[in-house]
């Protein structure tokens, strides 16, 4: 060996050493952030546990990038379930008030008027009583309705259904409400147009929606029907000519025993739950507004697929 090399040996040795000892630097410095990344989801997780949690801050991408964006994937997934079950619970504990409270009103009205008819006998306390037992049957088979709908467990027989037939049907069953309140309804019969629906069903959505107009449409008032068609779906509107919905209850008319400023007396407030529940189950929509010139407009939608 020459005695240049010799003398460069100790250089050499030198650099050798000066790169393993960056290596290491390097090293101990990767471990440390590692460490650290996994302290920082190690808090995170922990701080989930108890019931905490928030933002994990994303840090330069590495190798536990991936493992980052999973946890937090999947604790934002877990308060999504919490909050859904949370909100299932309140709704469950809400419902049972409401039916409680429906059920209360004409146990005391029945039970008034019994007290009324024992001191003095009179067909008038008869007849009260029989119109509350009455109210009370009726919640119980919408009551009824609305769990096998929530349940899946209503079938429905979607066939060919002329929409004119499924309107004139339906108002037919409600011509003695339309005598009483002194409203007439009026279906124009155009050219046949055919939704797949349930028959009997759909009939139900429809009553309710034309027994709400009729409800809140004046004496020597009209209740107006239209339908039409095009290539993606059917469209069937129900009008009065009452005064129209409160600005305030449009965003509620379709929750379950929500009754607006103007409802009536002895309503129980599921017949549009369950008008909007039956056509949803149908690919339909249901919506309510008021018309420009005043009434109040329902609009279905039976989407063709």
């Amino acid at each position: 060996m020459s005695e240049k090399a010799i003398l460069a040996l100790p250089a050499l040795a030198a650099g050798m050493l000066a790169g393993f000892l960056a290596c290491g630097f390097l090293y101990f410095l990767w471990r440390r952030k590692r460490r650290r990344r996994i302290e920082e989801l190690t808090a995170y997780l922990e701080e989930v546990n108890i019931g905490g949690g928030g933002i994990l801050l994303q840090g330069d991408e590495d190798d536990l990038s991936k493992l980052q964006d999973e946890i937090y994937k999947t604790v934002t997934e877990l308060y999504r379930t919490r909050e859904m079950a949370l909100e299932a619970k309140n709704n469950f504990a809400e419902n049972l008030y409401n039916i409680a409270h429906q059920i209360k009103t004409p146990i005391t009205s029945a039970s008034l008027s019994l007290q009324m008819l024992q001191e003095s006998p009179s067909p008038i306390y008869t007849e009260q009583i029989r119109r509350q037992l009455l109210r009370l049957t009726h919640l119980e088979e919408s009551l009824l309705l609305l769990s096998r709908l929530d349940a899946g467990a209503l079938s429905l027989e979607r066939k060919e259904t002329d929409v004119f037939t499924l309107l004139e049907l339906s108002a037919e069953h409600l011509e003695e409400l339309c005598r009483e309140a002194e409203v007439s309804v009026e279906i124009p019969e155009a050219e046949e147009m055919i939704i797949q629906a349930d028959m009997e069903w759909t009939m139900e959505a429809v009553m309710n929606l034309l027994k709400n107009c009729m409800e809140h449409t004046p004496r020597g008032g009209v209740v107006r029907c239209a339908y039409e068609q095009n290539p993606i779906y059917t469209q069937i509107t129900i009008t009065d000519t009452g005064s129209g919905f409160a600005r305030e209850d449009i965003p509620y008319l379709f929750e379950r025993f929500y009754r607006g400023k103007d409802a009536k007396k002895d309503g129980i407030g599921i017949g549009l739950a369950l008008s909007k529940a039956i056509i949803e189950r149908q690919n339909g929509t249901l919506t309510a507004r008021n018309l420009p010139q005043g009434g109040a407009c329902f609009e279905i939608r039976f989407y063709r697929h």
